[in-house]
């Protein structure tokens, strides 16, 4: 089994490996390409999206600054939407449905440490080079959820259909369909419904 296998799968598996370093150093690249692009240069945006986010819907677009750790490890619905400085460390597999909009400064992050120090530490490989030990648990956001500002979403995460996170969340657990959910650790609040649409809100008018 590979290390990339070994990745995706959520095993142990050795982030200095080669090949990882290559797919690392191209999406690296690409991040750079991406973000010193403008806004009115769309083509040249899907062009970059082509090789650092291929498997992405119709609708996809992303503000910018944006910071992948793979790329190619992330899949995105329809009508997704990013605001600044998105940042997904996608070593796990990373999931996200229709219509999800992320505010400014969230986070996705698949990897995991051990938490003991002496399984953590760097270490010297056979061929002298070094590395240490890593394992990573996909996330996934489901359709029609928004993301506000400045969260946090940790690795093994589900955040069902429809979900609200409330800004300056870090998501650690589940969030089942339907709920606004705040807090550090984020904690479901209660559950959206139709007395949360607009057209009661006639200030807004």
């Amino acid at each position: 089994m590979t290390e990339y296998e070994k990745m995706c799968i959520g095993k142990i598996y050795d982030p200095n490996d080669a090949y990882l370093i290559e797919l690392k150093f191209k999406a690296h690249r690409l991040n750079i390409e991406y973000n010193r692009t403008l806004d009115e240069e769309s083509e040249k945006r899907e062009k970059i999206l082509d090789e650092l986010l291929p498997n992405r819907k119709e609708g996809t677009y992303l503000q910018g600054p944006v910071y992948f750790d793979y790329g190619i490890n992330t899949s995105v619905g329809k009508n997704f939407y990013a605001n600044f400085n998105f940042t997904c460390v996608d070593c796990a597999k990373v999931t996200i449905g229709d219509n999800v909009f992320l505010g400014p400064n969230v986070s996705i992050l698949t990897p995991m440490h051990p938490f003991l120090p002496e399984e953590r530490n760097p270490y010297i490989r056979e061929d002298g080079d070094q590395t240490d030990k890593e394992y990573a648990k996909p996330i996934k956001i489901c359709d029609n959820t928004w993301i506000c500002g400045n969260v946090t979403i940790i690795g093994g995460v589900t955040i069902g259909e429809g979900c609200v996170i409330g800004a300056g969340s870090v998501v650690t657990r589940d969030i089942p369909p339907h709920y606004l959910a705040v807090g550090n650790p984020c904690r479901v609040i209660r559950e959206i419904s139709e007395k949360d649409s607009i057209k009661y809100k006639k200030e807004l008018f």
